[in-house]
This record gives C-alpha cells, structure tokens and sequence, in this order.
C-alpha cells in the first residue's frame, strides 16, 4: 500500500517496488473495468503500482491523472505523455479535473493510508522503529505536525482520536497522562515521546504504539475529512457508468465508504418503507461485501490484511 506492473522512473534512483506494494492490485483493476480510451484518476500515485496497472490497459488515446500531495512521489513518474501529475491531496479532485479542462473521468482509484516508502523514512515521523521527529505530515507544505497536537489538544480531543482513529484501550488515560506530562517532558522526537506515555502502555507495546501513532496520522493530515470531502465528489466526476474503487484500512473508513456507496450518506439509514422523500442514491454497488487479499498476497504483503476494496458503479 510481489508487485506488479510497476511504473519505474529511469531518471529516478528510487524504484517503485521498493517505494510501496500496491494492494489488492488486480482485484482493484478488475473493478474499474478499464476502457483502453477511458480518463482515469489515480488518487494516491504513490510508488505507481496501481497507476501502471491501469495504463497498461490504456491505449494510446487513454488518460491516466495522478494525484499525490507527498512530494516524493513525483520522483516515480514514468515518461509517458498520458499521464498528468497533481501534486494535491485528492480531497481538491473536482477543483483540478476543471482546472486541467477535464470534465468527468471513467473511473476513480483511491489506495488510502501510508505508502511503505513513508513508514520506511525515519525522518518523516510516521514508524515506531524510528528516532525521527514527531512528524508525520503527508503533505510537508503543511504546518500541522503530530508535536503540535500533542503539544496543543485538550484532553478531551486527544481522548477522542485516540479512541475514534486508535481504537486505544485506555484512551482517557492515556490523554490525561500526556496533558499532565507535556508541561514538563519534552517531546519533539518519536522517542521522547514514546518514553513519555511508557507508564500507561497496555498489552504488546508495539501494538499499542502502532495504535497511537495511527490515531496522529489519521488527524495529522486530515484523512477521514479528506476521504468524506472525495466521496462527496465523486457524482461530479464520475460518468454515469463510470466506476470507483475505493480501498481502505480503517473501519471507520470502511463504513464510510459502505454507507456512501449504498444509500449517498455517510451514516447508517434505517429503511423506512412509509418514507416518500428518499434520498436518491447515484451509484450501484458492484460487491456487497468489501474484497480483501487471498493467501497469496498475505503471505507477500503483511499490510494487505486490513485493506478492504469497495467498488461502485455511477448510474
């Protein structure tokens, strides 16, 4: 998030396949049913796993958009005069589709979380294995660090993203323990930080780290707010018949996806036969329950097990 179908820059001395193992990868290509002459948007370029996939589909009057707001991605962009590069959170997807002439697109990839290339670059903050800084910003142009909301939160906000994005086992604990502490420990660096809460950890440290983490990342860059904001979207840039492929590693994520796909809201809808005035719904769910990796690609790729693909239809 072995691969296949790289894009590899032979300008670039970082490969793709180091940079980040697509998941779910022809399950993914399989539920766009690519149209060799179609427009199709790659939300999260990343290494281009899953962008290499699509444009060996594409023929030469085929399109392939590239969105990534992480500057180190565009280091992976093969020479093709096919794709475009959009160096922006995919949240801005409608705004720079207009902005580029391109009115509606044939289909809408979304790989969500953190490219392997992240997790592995210590100074970006994102891993426990790391004695980076506390960082954690997907997009450097940003200011929002994970210091600054440990540093700034009220111990009621720390308390509900480490419960709502860590699913932490002792939340409020561990948000009072960090407001009561941060006063008088410093914590710029993953390892002072991890010192810090080291008297409330719970259970395997690695877990329950990996957890907190998680929940930073998460409300770092946004990642609920910007997936909702793509969502909303995307019966402004989708086709009727065009398709969308959503892939995820939360469950808040996943319900969110769910819920917008079967009924256009993000929350769950009682069903109401005596309702007259339903909300319409403008997609038609492919697979009723989310496709996940096979054996295989387990035992290839560790991160898969929580990745869960969604795929809909535009009507």
């Amino acid at each position: 998030m072995g691969k296949q179908s790289p894009v590899d820059n032979p300008h670039s001395t970082l490969k793709a396949d180091d940079y980040h193992i697509p998941v779910l990868f022809n399950e993914s290509l399989e539920g766009l049913a690519i149209q060799p002459n179609g427009i199709y948007v790659d939300c999260t370029f990343g290494g281009g796993g899953h962008s290499g996939g699509i444009l060996n589909k594409l023929d030469k009057k085929g399109r392939l958009i590239a969105f990534d707001q992480d500057a180190d991605a565009e280091r992976n962009l093969p020479k093709d005069e096919r794709v475009l590069f959009i160096p922006q959170n995919f949240r801005y997807i409608h705004r720079f589709l207009r902005l580029h002439g391109i009115d509606q697109v044939d289909g809408v990839l979304a790989d969500l979380g953190v490219s392997s290339h992240q997790f592995d670059e210590g100074d970006r903050g994102f891993s426990i294995r790391f004695a980076g800084p506390m960082d954690m910003r997907m997009d450097q142009r940003q200011t929002t660090t994970a210091a600054t909301i440990v540093k700034t939160y009220s111990e009621q906000q720390l308390h509900k993203i480490f419960e709502q994005f860590g699913e932490v086992t002792n939340s409020k604990t561990l948000a009072k323990h960090i407001v009561q502490q941060r006063m008088h420990l410093p914590f710029s660096t993953i390892e002072q930080f991890k010192a810090m809460i080291s008297p409330v950890v719970k259970g395997n440290p690695n877990k329950y780290l990996a957890q907190v983490f998680q929940a930073l990342r998460i409300e770092v860059n946004d990642e609920m707010g910007a997936l909702k904001t793509l969502l909303e979207q995307l019966t402004l840039v989708l086709k009727p018949g065009g398709r969308a492929a959503i892939i995820t590693f939360h469950s808040i994520e996943d319900r969110m996806v769910k819920n917008f796909f079967k009924q256009g809201s993000f929350e769950e809808v009682a069903e109401n036969p005596f309702e007259m005035n339903k909300k319409e719904n403008l997609f038609h769910v492919i697979n009723k329950k989310p496709i996940m990796a096979g054996e295989i690609e387990l035992k290839q790729n560790k991160r898969s097990r929580s990745a869960k693909l969604r795929v809909a239809e535009r009507i």
